[in-house]
């Protein structure tokens, strides 16, 4: 069976793919095998409501079972920013590297105990019929003022998981895959997966 990881993001390609391919005997495509699909407006509120449209629009258009993701870092002292704009905080093109240096702006701001926050990770499995399931994983940690580590990507330098002591991008893939949203949302759809014809 063919499942489309409905994302042209490398890090998040890979990510999954390395969670589910010990877990399910699928074969994995992703946005890159159909270079003439062209990705709807990501125009929800919530992570959820963007997993949904990416899911549903791209599992009509390639006529595939898809899993679409959306994901991003929530600091409820910023009033839940960056949020569904984490990956277009700092402006419409922006880059890692930009969004994080807004970030450290706005995280200079609050007092020490309050830049804590959590990475979101929703998930849609849709089917050309239609939504089928949906998930949603946390990761949480706290937010540092300065980057640590030259792994991972986005936020990941100023996310430090705090059983860890460690920012997500100071870990190994391994050690991330074990402990990120992206996971923990997996593993919730797992059980799901698993239930589908091979």
């Amino acid at each position: 069976m063919e499942i489309v990881i409905a994302s042209l993001n490398l890090h998040k390609i890979r990510e999954i793919r390395s969670i589910l391919k010990s877990e399910l005997p699928f074969d994995f495509l992703t946005l890159l095998d159909f270079p003439d699909y062209k990705q709807p407006e990501e125009s929800g509120s919530t992570f959820e409501e963007n997993a949904f449209i990416k899911a549903t629009h791209a599992a009509r258009a390639l006529k595939r079972w898809v899993i679409a993701d959306d994901s991003g870092l929530v600091v409820p002292a910023l009033q839940d920013r960056p949020g569904v704009k984490s990956k277009r905080f700092s402006s419409e093109n922006a880059t890692d590297r930009d969004n994080r240096e807004k970030l450290i702006k706005e995280l200079e701001l609050l007092p020490e105990s309050e830049r804590s926050g959590y990475y979101a990770c929703a998930l849609a499995l849709a089917s050309p019929e239609g939504v089928q399931n949906q998930v949603l994983g946390r990761c949480e940690g706290s937010l540092l003022v300065s980057s640590r580590g030259s792994q991972g990507f986005g936020y990941d330098p100023l996310f430090l998981k705090l059983d860890y002591n460690m920012t997500l991008a100071e870990m190994n893939d391994e050690t991330k895959n074990k402990v990120s949203h992206r996971r923990k949302a997996l593993d919730k759809l797992l059980p799901f997966l698993n239930q589908l014809p091979n």
